[in-house]
């Protein structure tokens, strides 16, 4: 780190001397660190997910976030947010750190995946943190220039608190007081034309949380008055706020705070024992994964015990191995493999006991794959009534899709070209799509890649393992499904023709797949609560009078919007899940496999010449070959050797389904040799990580793409045995089963083992609830180096669920798992 010279343009911004007794020091990864706190500045530019700004991380947890001037008292997901200038400045003499920000982003404005609109209004400044006596530092807003009067009293600095761990917990502001509410409360006022809850107190100091040591933080405004508002008062999703309008005409300490964190100087993280929340095969390999403080060098026995009919008994210790430091903690780890005797046992280190989990040959044979098919499948079927016992899921939904969306930007990354319209004009009808599909977990959408991942894992499993598993009944001619009820029928065929009703619905009407399904309006979009509200469920007639309805139409255009796009390597990735399709539908529906693989061949070959990437190529190709056995298919693989031996990465895992159809000796050798080679570069990446895994934290939840690699695995241990031992694809499935970092050591996947994520980002967050089966995104970085998995139903980036992999490919690996042994 180097100490900074800035220009006259950023006038002050590391204005302010540090106090010589300073506890708080910039260290080496760019953030002030003492003993139990952290504070980072501007480390994350993610406002919309509650991860940027001046942020407070006390005894381990991150207590504030989003620190930073904002246009409204309560903003949120498509709200203005500014643009960072460059990265953070830091000052090694005084120990302070700077950011410089604009308003507009203009990659937002209007624009981008989520297009935001923005007031006419120009400005830049300046966030600054400067660390004084002990363990406070002083927070400073500067501005370029005074802000345009009308929107003196409207731009704010904003300092978010996290809600779940204050419920209940109090706080005190100049002689007034009260608690964190469970819930948000009235009254409910108009803030500058923003419906917001009143503010529960203002002043000049507030006190968070005066009763726990651990959780104590006072802020004092030295420039001007504060408000506590509840920001769930207008947004589902949003934080305690912390308010101080910018001082009318300031530049130089527009906004001026003292913050003062209490921090326990003994502090230290407790350990942390990672261990399957399900537990392991007799064989397996089993290794026990121990998280402590940085600062904390000791290896302590870590004593396994065996539950009997008297309680536990001690079975084994075990002398815990020193792994390194890997992002901000030490990490030991112990290995369990000799424990093959089955049972429920537990761990216990300094004192404190883990979850019980079991060693059994039938350890993922029950209660672990299954929830997916059992509940999470079910419940986002589209267009279906779907109950389980007393309990309704949704009621029957959309059947007012699709009218053809308009050309321009939407919003989820829904954009329509008028390049790529179908014979359906903007707004008319388009028939075939009030069947089948998924709701895209979180959302209500339905994208063609979450619906065609989604049936080619399901058929894959059919296939690989012979997957025959009957808890639903499933009745498209009534639109009905009953969970925990059999009707006779395999599920995962039943689900397969769901996902395939939509697409090829889709496809017979327009001639080409739909990019997907969604809503026309952001207020429908961020519904929270019964699907069947979010449209009529009546096919829009402009021809009606305003209010006016028939038995099938009405006058609100509320129907969601059916987009196209020209995408070859999206086109081809569907042609080869249809081609998978066909396969395992050949004998139980020939009609639906008959137009899935000529569907297949038909977008295949208007894309195979168009694609840019090579995976799906490969993918498309090699799936066809294996589905047709027709020569042209296992050609194009051929001439496409150097690519796929440049990229075996990406190629090796679609590659292996057709690899018994290829005799090219020439091509299999160079092949071969190019897996060989990846494999040991992936089990050198492996070792990285205490985990077993390649594994780069991310700002998102590295649960899938982990899940991923392990299916990945599968397909190039299904090939080249000779080259992959299975050890990668179970520490993936470990990983996603608790052995992740972090304190929270839950399951991703809902509902399964002793402790799992039970609120989760679903279609019922709202209730702080879950879907058994669903797999949440799971652990995130908080950058730099905090793995981060909170109980908080309204963050994406660690607790959505996803169609199209994120519970399928934790299927996948579980019933892999099962197979004991087998590739």
């Amino acid at each position: 780190m180097k100490s900074a010279i800035l220009g006259a343009a950023a006038l002050c911004v590391l204005a302010g001397a540090a106090h010589a007794e300073s506890k708080l020091k910039l260290n080496e990864q760019g953030y002030l660190e003492a003993p139990g706190l952290n504070v980072t500045v501007f480390a994350d530019i993610y406002p919309d997910g509650h991860q940027t700004g001046v942020t407070v991380i006390q005894h381990g947890e991150r207590v504030a976030a989003n620190g930073d001037l904002r246009l409204e008292p309560s903003p949120g997901q498509w709200s203005p947010m500014p643009a960072a200038v460059g990265k953070p400045v830091l000052d090694t003499a005084t120990g302070a750190v700077a950011q410089t920000l604009r308003y507009p982003d203009e990659s937002k404005d209007r624009k981008g995946f989520n297009p935001i609109e923005y007031p006419d209004l120009h400005f830049s400044y300046h966030v600054r943190v400067v660390p004084l006596d002990g363990y406070a530092f002083k927070v400073a807003v500067d501005l370029d220039k005074p802000l345009p009067a009308e929107w003196e009293g409207k731009v704010g600095f904003n300092f978010e608190l996290f809600p779940t761990d204050l419920f209940g917990k109090s706080w005190l502001m100049d002689g007034a007081a009260g608690i964190f509410p469970r819930q948000a409360n009235g009254p409910v006022r108009s803030d500058h034309g923003q419906l917001v809850a009143a503010p529960m107190a203002t002043g000049r100091t507030l006190v968070v949380a005066p009763e726990s040591s651990l959780q104590r933080l006072k802020i004092e405004s030295r420039s001007g008055r504060l408000e506590l508002l509840d920001g769930r008062g207008n947004f589902n999703n949003g934080w305690y706020i912390v308010r101080e309008t910018t001082r009318p005409g300031a530049t130089t300490d527009a906004v001026s705070w003292l913050i003062t964190p209490n921090v326990d100087p003994a502090w230290r993280y407790a350990p942390v024992v990672q261990v399957s929340q399900v537990g392991y095969r007799p064989e397996q390999a089993k290794t026990v994964v121990i998280e402590q403080d940085k600062r904390d060098q000791r290896a302590d026995p870590l004593v396994l015990y065996r539950m009997t009919e008297a309680g536990p008994r001690e079975a084994a210790r075990f002398t815990p191995r020193p792994w390194g430091q890997f992002l901000r903690y030490q990490y030991l780890t112990a290995d369990l493999d000799k424990v093959t005797e089955p049972g429920m046992y537990e761990l216990e280190y300094r004192g404190r006991r883990t979850h019980a989990f079991r060693i059994a040959d039938d350890v993922y044979d029950r209660g672990v794959w299954q929830p997916t098919l059992e509940y999470f499948l079910p419940a986002q079927m589209c267009h279906m009534l779907v109950q389980e016992n007393y309990r309704t899921w949704h009621g029957l939904d959309h059947q007012d899709d699709a009218r053809m969306a308009k050309p321009g930007v939407h919003f989820d990354g829904y954009d329509q070209g008028a390049d790529t319209l179908t014979r359906y004009k903007p707004g008319e009808r388009v028939p075939g799509l009030t069947s089948g599909g998924w709701h895209d977990a979180g959302d209500y959408d339905l994208r063609v890649e979450s619906q065609m991942g989604t049936v080619w894992l399901l058929a894959k499993m059919v296939e690989e393992f012979g997957l025959d598993y009957d808890a639903t009944s499933i009745d498209q001619a009534k639109k009905q499904v009953q969970m925990l009820r059999p009707d006779g029928i395999n599920d995962a065929l039943q689900q397969v023709e769901h996902g395939l009703l939509s697409v090829l619905g889709g496809y017979k009407a327009m001639g080409r797949t739909y990019r997907g399904i969604i809503e026309p309006t952001l207020a429908q979009y961020t519904l929270l609560g019964d699907v069947t509200t979010q449209s009529d469920g009546l096919q829009y007639d402009p021809s009606l009078a305003p209010g006016a309805r028939t038995g099938t139409s009405s006058s609100i255009a509320d129907d969601r919007w059916v987009f196209t796009e020209d995408n070859p390597d999206r086109e081809l990735a569907t042609a080869a899940e249809l081609a998978t399709a066909a396969r395992v539908l050949e004998k139980t529906n020939p009609g639906m496999a008959a137009e899935a693989l000529a569907a297949a061949r038909d977008l295949y070959t208007h894309a195979i010449d168009r694609g840019d990437k090579l995976k799906p190529q490969v993918f498309a190709a090699a799936e066809l070959a294996r589905t047709t056995r027709e020569r042209p298919y296992i050609d194009r693989l051929l001439a496409m050797k150097a690519d796929i031996v440049a990229h075996i990465d990406q190629a090796g895992p679609a590659l292996a389904e057709a690899l018994p159809l290829i005799d090219d000796t020439r091509f299999l050798a160079e092949v071969d040799a190019a897996v060989k080679t990846h494999q040991a570069k992936l089990a050198d990446e492996a070792t990285r990580t205490p985990y077993g895994v390649p594994y780069v934290p991310y700002i998102w939840g590295a649960g899938w793409d982990i899940q991923k690699f392990g299916v990945d695995q599968y397909f190039f241990r299904k090939a080249w045995p000779q080259h992959t031992p299975d050890t990668l694809q179970m520490e993936a499935l470990n990983f996603v089963l608790g052995v992740h970092p972090g304190n929270n050591t839950e399951s991703f996947a809902s509902g399964v083992g002793a402790k799992s994520a039970t609120v989760a980002y679903g279609t019922n967050r709202a209730d702080w609830s879950y879907i058994p089966g669903g797999v949440i995104s799971g652990t995130a970085l908080i950058r730099p180096d905090l793995p981060e998995l909170k109980v908080w139903p309204y963050f994406w980036q660690q607790r959505e669920y996803v169609m199209g992999g994120g519970a399928e490919n934790f299927m996948f690996l579980a019933l892999a798992a099962a197979q004991r042994g087998k590739p």
